[in-house]
């Protein structure tokens, strides 16, 4: 008998319903196929997320897919960072397969073309709203968009496209959001060839456009972004800019307009940031403008005036920089509790520092600038109460008093710089509770009494400068235990007495100059195996130059003039500068031969001469003897005590190189001091001559056993084979290697020409004109460009410098030291990453806070070699830094008081084209990093200034 189960009506609605929903949760399968078939296009790129272990059955799942609710179609696509290239198109025709596609990501790729089936297919979605190509190497001119009628955003920002912008976006009735920022478009800015006016983003930055900005972008009510920075354009902003009513944000940042800021803008209420900053703006700053804002910066343009007392008053206010103009008159008594950043450096503004009031709350001040003015008065003892204040600068003024006490209680200073003014008084025992500062400088002040030992409480200071002051005593003992100390300026003062210790990471500077100390030259010193500049003149010291001085392995430079020194001077390797003038020493030369006359000699001579002859003979057999055995003991030491070689490998396909280069005689060279040519930070360059006669540097890795992630081999290896694979002939690339037990050596090819410093800075006698500077700061940048786009990942440079740029002709530069990045391991360091984080002069001001090294800290560095390039000065030259100095000099009139006139003046071409890198530079070395262009924009806009 059969038997039938009854199933209640309510279960089989529910099951009808689970199944249909379940039906309808499912792509169809024309976009599953299409997915899969992309997938195998992509699966293989070296970056792609997808790899073959994927749901193939469920590509909502996969990364980058987005889907309609319940899976019921694929509405967005990002392949973005897939690694990308023009190789093989497929992919594009696959993707235009969607119908229902929304929005395509192909931001950051290789592709150098936009693939013509986005044209002529993709162009027929209709429901297609968003298209991204950015941070590509597309290039040429931009091709047409006309048909995507339904496009809202488009993004081809970060590219090389040029020439003009004409009818690209005609028809695109729907664009809300357009972004061309960071190509090579020129030509002015016309507004009936960018879209309709509904538009609400508008970004074209960091481009070449010129002329004016155009009277009728104030019909463009709607827009809430309008971004023209990085471009020259001229002329004035257009009065009725405040009739944008909905604008959010407003940058006109780096262009070249002038006339005074409209008073319309402090009517937009919506307005939360405007920046214009390094534009030639004059007049006054207009009343009200920062009513509504939260973000200002219209610094270094020409600004006059006084700031009007209710500028920093409004409540929703975060940040200002109204640094390097010509603002006069008093700082506002009143300031907004919520205010983060203040910077009114470089200007003429005078009176007194206010004692600003916020009653029991705590403001939120965290950076206050107020350095290169002419205020006076005490600094308030109010300070005591901004418990968020992360850096304190109130350097180069008239300052007067003492430094307060209070200043111990604000617990999260990292920077204090005090330097140049007329501070007097004892340094307060109560700075030592500053646990966390990094930067102390009260340098060119009249301190007195002595250097309170309880300063080495600052165990993450690294730079002390208190120079050029009336400090008496010695150098406490306690400093010893300061390990995180980098740089010690204790020049120019009274100081004396025994130095029995000293920090012994020091590693930038001592300066112990112009002080009372005699006695021997301290052993002290040969503790200080990292220091690179050791400055002990115009003191008293006495006796012979200690030997241990040439031992010290990262001395580049020693001064030891005008003190009492007697004897002979040891001998320096080459790259050491060495300044002994005002000491009764002598200088070993080599012996010259010397012709005599023939003359008669007296048998009597002759004879004694004979026995005198053989005595020395036997003399010299039995030292020979001794010698030997002496020589075996020690040979059978440094056999035992040598480093082994774990392996040795090419890193370059180039037959002829592999031939040349013989590892053995490269191990021999670098055994031999007198083969080194150049000594950096982290570094020791050799030069070896191969059997062939072909010269290369071996690269000897410094402080390996402390820095270097040398635990695991395997990892450097294959970081070393990686950067063998690049491809510019702007950057250094290593040939080969060789690891040992203690060490790393790089193989590179040889250059006569040595560093940009020994050239540009004199040290090898030539000099450089303007087409090789030019030509110089393009290589750089082309390098540094490419180093940061890198295809097998971003490298960032750990110290760019004058002094890591090699030259392979007198205008061809390379960049060395890409490897450092790779190998460094911070965690070992001295707990600091500024600790291997660039040279004195080329590091970011964003260091003190962050210790980080990013792209737009290399940025900063390559800023500070383009202003050398400029002004023919050292970075850091007579105790002040080369980015400073331009800064003091660049918010006046005479730009060409900045430049090297030796340059500048042999014609106006010369003139203007340098005149157009400065701008480059200035950007560049700006104190934000947000506010600096990336390398690609710099290698742009310095390859316009040859127009």
């Amino acid at each position: 008998m059969c038997r039938y189960l009854h199933i209640p009506p309510l279960f089989l609605f529910f099951f009808s319903f689970f199944i249909i929903q379940y039906v309808s949760c499912q792509l169809p399968s024309t976009q599953v196929t299409i997915m899969n078939s992309l997938h195998g296009v992509l699966q293989n790129n070296s970056n792609s997320p997808w790899n073959p272990s994927q749901n193939l059955t469920n590509p909502c799942s996969w990364i980058g897919v987005s889907c309609a609710p319940n899976n019921s179609s694929i509405t967005k696509l990002s392949l973005s960072s897939f690694s990308i290239s023009n190789v093989n198109d497929s992919w594009s025709s696959l993707v235009c397969g969607i119908e229902t596609l929304q929005s395509l990501d192909l931001s950051n790729n290789f592709l150098t073309s936009i693939p013509q089936p986005i044209f002529s297919s993709c162009r027929g979605l209709t429901g297609l709203k968003a298209l991204n190509f950015s941070n590509n190497g597309l290039n040429g001119p931009l091709p047409s968009f006309q048909g995507f009628r339904s496009l809202e955003v488009l993004d081809v920002s970060r590219n090389s496209f040029e020439d003009s912008v004409d009818l690209q976006f005609n028809g695109l009735n729907e664009l809300k959001s357009l972004n061309l920022s960071e190509n090579q478009f020129r030509g002015s800015i016309n507004l009936t060839k960018l879209g309709n006016s509904n538009l609400e983003e508008l970004q074209l930055s960091i481009n070449s456009f010129e002329g004016n900005i155009p009277d009728g972008i104030t019909n463009y009510v709607n827009l809430t972004l309008l971004d023209l920075g990085g471009n020259q354009l001229t002329g004035t902003i257009p009065s009725r800019i405040g009739d944008l009513s909905n604008l959010q944000l407003l940058v006109l940042s780096l262009n070249k307009l002038t006339g005074e800021i409209p008073r319309s803008i402090s009517m937009i209420t919506t307005l939360k940031r405007f920046a214009a900053n390094q534009n030639t703006f004059t007049g006054p700053i207009p009343q009200g403008i920062t009513r509504y804002l939260r973000n200002l910066d219209i610094s270094y343009n020409r600004l006059n005036g006084s700031i009007p007392t209710d500028l920093l008053l409004h409540p929703e206010l975060l940040t200002v920089d109204l640094s390097a103009n010509r603002l006069t008159g008093s700082i506002p008594s009143n300031m907004s509790k919520s205010l983060v950043r203040l910077r009114l450096g470089n200007n003429t503004l005078t009176g007194k520092i206010p004692s600003w009031s916020f009653g029991n709350d705590v403001p939120s001040l965290t950076y206050l600038e107020l350095d290169h003015n002419n205020l006076g008065g005490v600094i308030p003892p109010e300070l005591r109460l901004y418990r968020n204040l992360s850096l304190l600068d109130l350097s180069d003024n008239h300052l007067v008093g003492s430094v307060p006490r209070g200043l111990g209680n604000l617990t999260r200073l990292e920077v204090v710089q005090l330097q140049n003014n007329r501070l007097s008084g004892n340094i307060p025992d109560e700075i030592s509770q500053l646990q966390i500062l990094v930067k102390l400088n009260i340098s060119w002040n009249s301190l007195n009494g002595s250097i309170p030992p309880s300063l080495s409480k600052l165990q993450k200071l690294t730079n002390l400068d208190l120079q050029m002051n009336n400090l008496t005593g010695g150098i406490p003992d306690s400093f010893d235990s300061m390990d995180s100390l980098l740089e010690l300026q204790l020049g120019r003062n009274n100081l004396g007495g025994v130095i029995r210790s000293l920090p012994t990471k020091l590693q930038i500077s001592l300066n112990l100059s112009w002080n009372n100390f005699g006695g021997r030259i301290p052993n002290a010193l040969n503790r200080l195996q990292s220091l690179e500049v050791l400055d002990l003149s115009n003191n008293k010291f006495s006796g012979e130059i200690p030997t241990f001085l040439p031992g010290m392995p990262s001395l580049t430079e020693i001064n030891l003039s005008n003190n009492q020194l007697t004897g002979v001077v040891p001998k320096f390797q080459s790259y050491v500068t060495l300044i002994t003038d005002g000491n009764n020493v002598t200088k070993i030369t080599e012996p010259s031969v010397v012709k005599r006359k023939k003359s008669i000699v007296p048998v009597g001579v002759i004879v004694a001469s004979a026995v005198a002859v053989f005595a020395l003979m036997i003399v010299s057999i039995l030292a020979l003897i001794l010698s030997r055995r002496i020589h075996k003991v020690n040979h059978e030491e440094s056999q035992s005590s040598e480093p082994v070689v774990i392996k040795s490998n090419f890193l370059t396909e180039n037959s002829i190189q592999k031939s040349n280069l013989d590892f053995n005689k490269a191990m021999e060279a670098v055994g031999n001091p007198s083969n080194i040519v150049l000594k950096t930070r982290f570094s020791t360059y050799y030069k070896a001559v191969m059997p062939s006669g072909m010269s290369y540097y071996i690269k000897k890795l410094n402080g390996i056993d402390k820095i270097f992630q040398i635990g695991s081999h395997d990892r450097l290896q294959e970081e070393l084979e990686v950067l063998g694979k690049l491809r510019n002939s702007s950057v250094m690339i290593p040939l080969a290697y060789t690891l040992t037990t203690e060490s790393v050596y790089l193989f590179y090819d040889y250059t006569e020409n040595g560093t940009l410093f020994d050239v540009l800075h004199g040290s090898l006698g030539r000099g450089l004109d303007w087409s090789n500077r030019y030509s110089i700061a393009i290589g750089v940048a082309n390098g540094l460009a490419f180093l940061h786009g890198c295809p097998s990942g971003q490298i960032t440079l750990l110290d760019l410098s004058s002094k890591s740029v090699m030259l392979k002709s007198i205008n061809e530069p390379q960049i060395g030291d890409i490897e450092l990045s790779k190998v460094i391991d911070p965690s070992k360091t001295t707990g600091n990453v500024s600790a291997v984080a660039g040279s004195v002069g080329y590091v970011p001001p964003e260091y003190a806070y962050s210790m980080r090294l990013t792209t737009a800290g290399n940025v900063y560095s390559f800023g500070v070699i383009l202003l050398e390039l400029l002004t023919g000065k050292a970075a850091v030259s007579e105790g002040s830094e080369l980015v400073k100095w331009v800064s003091s000099k660049s918010n006046q009139d005479n730009l060409d008081q900045v430049l090297d006139s030796t340059v500048s003046r042999t014609s106006p071409v010369n003139r203007n084209q340098m005149l157009a890198v400065l701008k480059v530079a200035l950007a560049c070395v700006s104190a934000s990093p947000e506010e600096r262009p990336k390398m690609r924009s710099v290698l742009r806009m310095l390859l316009n200034a040859r127009n």
